[in-house]
This record gives structure tokens, C-alpha cells and sequence, in this order.
């Protein structure tokens, strides 16, 4: 059985959700609709793309990924159905899919509108077919044209050294207030002391329980990356910080 991932930013208080999956499940009625989170906040790709960056890769080969976070709606930015990593991706060329890209061969295509597409509702009536189709079988070509441009693709700070230091930023805050880094473990030895905005956080814990109620803490996330969390409170609340913020890791 084919599976459909859904990310969005779309929530669950409007009827949103359930048209595209009444889209889905008349086109693709034996595939399995898996909700990885409609509660990307409004309009925000890069939060899209870090999700879908995260999770994409638990799913076996030939999932199909429908991920519509899409402030450009009815634009001229185009529409894409990709492969890569021997999975299938539908959604917005915004930068949505700038992990994705990353270290892989691609082959895209450029979805054409349907005549009677809503202007602000392609999630619905142009990338929940092309998904279905992908989930049914449909070869990839036979859903548009070849994209002969380059996908956008988000730009990042990458982490720098500074003297005896190494910097990275927040890259996502999750609803725990959670900051997580860039910065991944081979930067950040075990004798590292981790800093924000000036604010010693210490050496890298295993858990959170290696800290008292509400004290910081800086550990090797299960996304792979350097986060820090605030046993039982939230780290982005405390610290006043969001994506963007500046993250040190003093190494002498």
C-alpha cells in the first residue's frame, strides 16, 4: 500500500484538511493518508522545509509527500511533482523542498493548473491530484513538463568558526520552545560550553532530566542537531529567542 504524507500550514479549525483529503481518497482510495502536521504557522516555508527535511526520510521508498505551505498561491511560482531518494514530492517551488534537494539526483516537473483550479487553493486542486496520481502509479513525466530551472532553495547561515568558537543559529522552534540548532555533534565536542546570547548554558547533557526543573539545558536532539530546552518550560520564552538567534559553542 501506497502512503501519502500531508504537511501543512493549514490547521484544523477550517474544512481545509478534510477537501484535500476528499481529493485523495476518490483518486487514491487504497492509499494510507498519514498527517505529519497542518500547524506549520502561517505562510512560514522555512519551518515547512525543516519538518519536512526531519521526516520524509522515516517513510519507505516510493511514499508519496504532499507538502503545501504556499503564501505565493495563485502566482507565477511554479508548481512541482519531484523525485528523489526514490520518493515523490508535491508542492509549491518556494524552497519547501530545499533539504530534499540536498546531496541528490532530481528529476521534476512542472504541474499545469487545471482550467478550474481555485487562485488559493492549489493544496486542493492542483497538488492533491498530482499526488494521487503519483500514489496510483502514474509515472512522474507524464504529470507535467520538465522543470528546466533550478528549484528555489532557501539560504541558510551556515555554522563559522570565531577564535575558539563555533556559531551556529536556531533553525526551528518547536511547541515545547525548544531551540534547535544547526549545529551538528561533530562541531560540538564533549568539552564544549554551549552559549546564547551570551548566557552560559553549559556542557552537552544526555536528557533533560540531567537538570533541574528550569534549568537549561543543551543536548544532541533526536533530529541529530544541537537543541536546547528548558526542563519543564519553554527555552524560547525564557531566553527571548526565535529562528535566527545566535548560538555558541566555546570550545577553549
Amino acid at each position: 500500500m501506497t502512503s501519502i504524507t500531508l504537511l501543512t500550514d493549514f490547521g484544523t479549525a477550517d474544512s481545509y484538511v478534510a477537501e484535500v483529503k476528499g481529493v485523495l481518497s476518490s483518486a487514491a482510495p487504497d492509499a494510507a493518508l498519514i498527517d505529519v502536521t497542518h500547524s506549520v504557522p502561517p505562510g512560514d516555508v522555512r519551518a515547512g522545509a525543516y519538518l519536512l527535511g526531519r521526516v520524509w526520510h522515516h517513510f519507505p521508498p516510493g511514499t508519496v509527500h504532499l507538502a503545501v505551505v504556499d503564501p505565493g498561491v495563485g502566482t507565477g511560482r511554479a508548481a512541482l511533482a519531484l523525485a528523489a531518494h526514490g520518493h515523490y514530492f508535491v508542492g509549491p517551488d518556494n524552497g519547501l523542498f530545499t533539504f530534499v534537494l540536498r546531496d541528490a539526483e532530481v528529476l521534476i516537473v512542472s504541474l499545469p493548473t487545471p482550467a478550474d483550479a481555485s487562485a488559493t487553493f492549489h493544496g486542493r486542486d492542483l497538488f492533491a491530484p498530482a499526488a494521487a496520481a503519483l500514489a496510483g502509479g502514474q509515472r512522474l513525466a507524464v504529470l507535467g513538463e520538465p522543470f528546466a530551472a533550478m528549484p528555489a532553495r532557501l539560504v541558510y547561515a551556515e555554522p563559522h568558526y570565531e577564535g575558539k568558537s563555533v556559531v551556529g543559529q536556531v533553525v526551528y522552534v518547536d511547541r515545547f520552545g525548544t531551540l534547535i540548532t544547526n549545529l551538528a555533534p561533530d562541531l560540538v565536542p564533549a568539552y564544549a560550553t554551549v552559549e546564547v546570547e551570551g548566557l552560559e548554558v553549559g556542557p552537552l547533557r544526555r536528557t533533560f532530566g540531567d537538570v533541574p526543573t528550569g534549568g537549561l539545558v543543551a543536548y544532541i536532539g533526536s533530529g541529530g542537531q544541537v537543541e536546547i530546552a528548558v526542563r519543564d518550560g519553554s527555552a524560547s520564552r525564557r531566553l527571548g529567542m526565535g529562528v535566527g538567534g545566535r548560538v555558541r559553542a566555546r570550545l577553549g
